[in-house]
């Protein structure tokens, strides 16, 4: 099987050697994403924005992709803090529709940039 990279401006570019996605066959794995605007690379002051902006790179990394949120099957999402899950799930549930992926959540000890959250996707394309 082959792969193939996928890359945009309207998301951040990778930070390190990888890439923000791959399409392998018909699924888009992409790559963790922090709350950075995609033009300043700045993070949003809290979690729910961050939350908001490492969802909406998901979104456009699926789209230059072929794909949607709506082909979205897995999500993990990285917190800092447990304690902003629910901060976390009503900023996620304005981006998904049912059936909602799968989803992990889990408290890590740190996030690149000191990020406070941030969120990868598995999705099926078009």
């Amino acid at each position: 099987m082959s792969k193939k990279q996928v890359a945009t401006s309207k998301a951040p570019g990778a930070i390190g050697p990888y890439s923000q996605a791959i399409i392998a066959g018909n699924w888009v794995y992409t790559s963790g994403q922090l709350g950075m605007d995609p033009e300043t690379a700045a993070l949003a002051d809290n979690v729910q924005e961050q939350a908001r902006q490492s969802l909406s790179n998901v979104k456009a990394i699926l789209e230059e992709a072929g794909a949607s949120m709506d082909h979205v099957v897995k999500t993990t999402v990285y917190l800092k803090d447990m304690n902003d899950f629910a901060a976390v799930n009503e900023v996620y549930a304005t981006f998904f529709t049912e059936p909602y992926p799968a989803r992990s959540a889990v408290e890590v000890a740190r996030l690149p940039k000191d990020a406070l959250v941030e969120i990868e996707a598995v999705a099926r394309k078009k």
